[in-house]
């Protein structure tokens, strides 16, 4: 039961390896690159992403801590877009859009939203726990990983620290050197 509770709070597996929540800066290594279709049909390349933070969040609409993280990762994008930060989510529904595309008109997800397959997942090491997220810097090298739910704090930090901005004065939908 125990156990049960810790999945439900940490994150989602899709693999007999359990899933913990973890965070660490690896070492500086570049973020694989892919091009999957958007819910349009529109062809979405992480490359076209270089210059910019990005948030690369794999998801699934059955992943309870997926859930908690999703209406904080709409919250950045609306706040940090203008800054050079952009959200992309990596759906592995089985599914595919039969699940993903009523979910994000239920949960007004307006961030790029993609449906991944096993070659992604292995180009990021084989995602075997939901949420994963890595958070690449503008040069395309992942700068922070974090594998189950963390805290929104963790992840304005992070944002804030490949920004170089004030995380207080952004926070406040301030911008940046704003009094």
């Amino acid at each position: 039961m125990l156990t049960a509770s810790v999945l439900a709070v940490v994150g989602c597996t899709t693999s007999p390896k359990g899933a913990t929540a973890t965070a660490g800066k690896p070492a500086q290594k570049a973020a694989a690159n892919f091009s999957l279709k958007d819910a349009n049909g529109a062809q979405v390349a992480l490359a076209d992403y270089k210059g910019k933070v990005v948030l690369l969040n794999f998801w699934a609409t059955w992943c309870g801590p997926c859930k908690v993280e999703i209406p904080w990762f709409v919250e950045f994008n609306k706040a940090y877009k203008d800054r050079g930060f952009a959200v992309v989510g990596v759906s592995l529904d089985d599914d595919g859009w039969r699940s993903v595309k009523p979910y994000l008109a239920e949960k007004r997800i307006d961030y790029t939203v993609v449906v991944g397959d096993d070659l992604v997942s292995k180009s990021y090491g084989g995602v075997d726990s939901l949420p994963t997220t890595f958070i690449i810097d503008q040069n395309g090298k992942i700068a922070f990983v974090h594998m189950g739910l963390v805290g929104k704090d963790t992840y304005e930090k992070e944002i804030w620290s490949l920004l170089g901005g004030d995380q207080r004065a952004a926070s406040k939908g301030d911008t940046v050197g704003a009094e």
